[in-house]
């Protein structure tokens, strides 16, 4: 089967919290050290899809890797930048299919109005920052001593791309849900060559 990049569906949940559980019980991708039930997983995707992306990979059925955006900050002058994730299947990693699935979610958002994307990385996160910089963002900043987890202090770096110009004034940003029904999305997210 072709492997293809979609919108994640609620009955993906079981599979994007097996993808994300090594990250959570041993890792250092994200800060959450409990792993999320399966029907908490269902009401995120559920209710991230209302305003961003939320993208999977899948091959044969499978779901490989996601990766979705989401809000920066609460206050309205940050509606124009989004926080990107990404998580790929540890038996799946090294097949070029982090960059493509990213290079499509960061295409979404730039049709939304999205000007700025922002991934946040545990340091040293080399494979991450690697990832990153191959798609074009530069490091912003870090933040010291950000997160304790796994019996120590880790800070935490970010890194920032621009998706567009900006406009004066910016016109506002698409909600996702209203994105699903633009034949650009369609075409976007049609099936994809096999990753190598």
């Amino acid at each position: 089967m072709t492997p293809a990049v979609r919108i994640a569906r609620v009955e993906d949940a079981a599979a994007i919290r097996a993808i994300y559980a090594p990250s959570v019980t041993d890792g250092t991708a994200t800060f959450e050290t409990v792993l999320p039930e399966v029907e908490t997983m269902r009401e995120r995707i559920h209710t991230r899809l209302v305003r961003y992306p939320w993208l999977v990979w899948e091959e044969s059925g499978e779901v490989l890797a996601y990766a979705y955006a989401g809000r920066f900050r609460e206050r309205a002058a940050y509606d124009w930048i989004a926080e990107t994730s990404i998580y790929v299947r540890a038996d799946a990693s090294r097949r070029g299919i982090a960059r493509r699935l990213y290079g499509s979610l960061l295409e979404v958002m730039r049709l939304q109005g999205i000007n700025q994307a922002v991934g946040v990385i545990t340091l040293p996160g080399t494979a991450s920052v690697a990832l990153h910089e191959s798609m074009g963002f530069g490091p912003a900043g870090v933040w010291r001593h950000a997160g304790f987890k796994l019996q120590r202090w880790w800070d935490v770096g970010v890194w920032q791309k621009e998706l567009q110009p900006v406009a004066h004034p910016p016109p506002p940003v698409v909600p996702f849900a209203e994105m699903t029904r633009l034949p650009a999305l369609s075409h976007l997210l049609a099936d994809v060559p096999p990753a190598t």
